[in-house]
């Protein structure tokens, strides 16, 4: 078995030899990473290969693509099971045009992302997304797809432990099983269903076994657990992320920052430790936004934003928010609410640890970003009126086109919000109202939704743009009409607290990587009333999340629950102090 005292201390030839079979088939990667000794630990030895990957030119990357083992070798030898008949058919037809398409084999790591082992026909269903993806991606993708692979062989070569990681992908597997629809139909979970409620027993009971003190449902439905100190006067630590979903989602979006810390006190609690402040998990009940038209809704009552009004909206089935409540077992007493609002003097802040929900870190090849601040966004609804003439007879300099309107807003966006950094502009919607295609668009819809780090940046984009469509009706003889629909202002994490997420980062051998994250979160709730800072995990599938392809890998999961311990550590012997 490697240590990393033998691999440190050995010659550059034993190093390359000892480590050779992370890249069986490419030993200079092994030779190149020698240089980036002593290594503090695996995850930084499995960096170190990585960068050796990243440096290469892109023909030694596609030579090591194209010397790789493919898949497809594993399951024609009959190595994965009893395979069915016209499915390996099918893999082995797939796996050929693979190849003659991109160049190089179709690399799968055999084990997955949980390092379960992949069936034949998960693969499959792999492979038939993959063999119709752009080359440059595929290129990507293989590579990284090797990193996997090299990665597993480490984990045994080393006799490295991942149990909190395969904890946490067994917990994400078992609770993607309660299910509005059912099982087997697509993953959605929203405000107090029946999957919801059941969700919320499972979380309880599984909070139980893991030695929290107290554990329950509060006004609202949130889950919470709490774990004292050794100083029961002593501030808590908030942390926690929501288990609704959306329509056909993922397994990660949310409850990742529930499992993660579930993971470390249970860990505790199995040492009989005591840290000299306690740890309140809150899994949130609603942040979605899905069943009805308030998101947030969980985070929002802890900070005593929840507006009473809400209990009179109807879901789709025209179901009150307070008759849900009172059917789920809850009050909905608007007081009984509002007695939940949490005294920011009596916690120290709140972290969060979320899937990243994009595809910075995958392409980085990092498994953990430190986020810098949650986005400020505005978004808006309008319409550009022109003329509708026939296609056939009106002049071009004659036109008034309302989508090609629409169409140089867009342009336009793009390139405004390419200009500024962590900015970014997208127009959503374009719809023709009953377009024709041999009339010019009389009338065409859109959507705006402009965010950034800072609201002032946000803000100055949104002038540029709104002056840009003034010109643009100006040019074209259109009108428009303009609705703003919602603003929320950004969140910057409180400095301490990011500085410890990257310490906690650092600590693992890794290197810290701070981002923006441009989607919403319950910390920017949070974060009206206390400081608060967020963990980025690496999501598979380019970041791909709000869908069934979401993913990340136990090593992963194993990572972030290892970076929230070191947090847990640093707060307990006083090297942060209080925020």
């Amino acid at each position: 078995m490697l240590t990393l005292e033998r691999i440190n201390a050995a010659s550059a030839t034993e190093f390359a030899t000892l480590v050779a079979g992370a890249y069986e088939r490419a030993p200079w990667i092994a030779v190149g990473a020698e240089a980036a000794r002593p290594f503090r630990s695996v995850a930084h030895l499995k960096r170190a290969l990585v960068e050796v990957v990243r440096a290469a030119d892109a023909t030694e990357q596609r030579t090591l693509l194209q010397s790789a083992r493919s898949l497809a070798e594993a399951f024609t030898q009959g190595t994965r099971g009893p395979p069915n008949a016209a499915a390996l058919e099918e893999f082995t037809r797939l796996d050929a045009s693979y190849r003659e398409r991109f160049g190089f084999p179709f690399i799968l790591a055999p084990a997955g992302p949980g390092a379960r082992g992949l069936a034949l026909d998960e693969a499959l269903a792999t492979l038939r997304r993959r063999v119709k993806s752009h080359p440059a991606f595929e290129h990507g993708e293989g590579l990284r797809q090797l990193h996997r692979q090299a990665e597993l062989w480490l984990e045994n070569a080393f006799g490295e432990s991942v149990s909190a990681g395969n904890l946490i992908w067994d917990w994400a597997e078992a609770l993607a099983l309660h299910r509005d629809a059912g099982p087997g139909e697509p993953l959605t979970v929203t405000y107090l269903t029946a999957a919801h409620q059941a969700c919320s027993a499972q979380l309880q009971q599984w909070m139980r076994e893991c030695g929290f003190d107290e554990v329950g449902r509060d006004q609202v439905g949130n889950v919470v657990a709490s774990y004292r100190g050794s100083d029961p006067a002593a501030p808590r630590l908030l942390t926690g992320s929501h288990f609704d979903t959306v329509r056909n989602a993922g397994r990660y979006d949310g409850r990742l920052g529930i499992f993660v810390p579930m993971a470390c006190v249970r860990a505790l609690s199995s040492a009989g430790r005591r840290l000299p402040f306690g740890i309140e998990l809150v899994g949130f009940a609603e942040e979605e936004g899905q069943r009805y038209a308030t998101g947030f809704l969980g985070s929002s009552a802890l900070t005593g934003k929840f507006d009473p009004r809400w209990l009179a909206q109807q879901d789709q089935a025209g179901v009150t928010m307070g008759d849900a409540m009172r059917a789920a077992g809850l009050s909905a007493d608007a007081a009984a609410i509002a007695a939940i609002r949490r005294d920011a003097n009596q916690y120290l802040g709140f972290v969060e640890v979320h899937i990243e929900q994009g595809p910075v870190l995958t392409m980085l090849d990092l498994p953990l970003g430190v986020v810098t601040s949650i986005n400020g966004s505005v978004r808006f609804l309008g319409e550009f009126t022109g003329m509708a003439s026939h296609a056939g007879t009106t002049p071009m300099g004659q036109r008034r086109d309302a989508a090609t309107g629409a169409a140089a807003l867009a342009l336009y966006l793009e390139k405004r919000a390419s200009s500024g950094t962590d900015l970014v502009g997208t127009v959503g919607i374009l719809e023709v109202p009953e377009g024709s295609i041999n009339v010019i668009p009389g009338r065409c819809r859109f959507s705006l939704d402009i965010r950034a780090t800072e609201d002032g940046q946000r803000d100055a984009c949104v002038h540029d743009v709104e002056r840009e469509i003034a010109a643009i009706c100006a040019s074209r003889q259109l009108q428009v009409s303009l609705r703003e629909t919602t603003r929320s202002p950004a969140s910057p994490c409180a400095p301490e607290w990011r500085e410890r997420w990257e310490r906690a980062v650092a600590s693992l051998g890794l290197p810290v990587h701070r981002m923006p994250s441009g989607a919403g979160h319950d910390a920017m709730e949070i974060h009206h009333i206390m400081p608060q800072a967020m963990l980025f995990v690496r999501g598979l599938n380019s970041g791909i999340s709000h869908n069934p392809l979401e993913a990340i890998t136990n090593h992963d999961a194993e990572l972030a629950v290892r970076a929230f311990t070191h947090l847990l550590e640093e707060l307990a012997t006083g090297q942060g102090g209080r925020a």
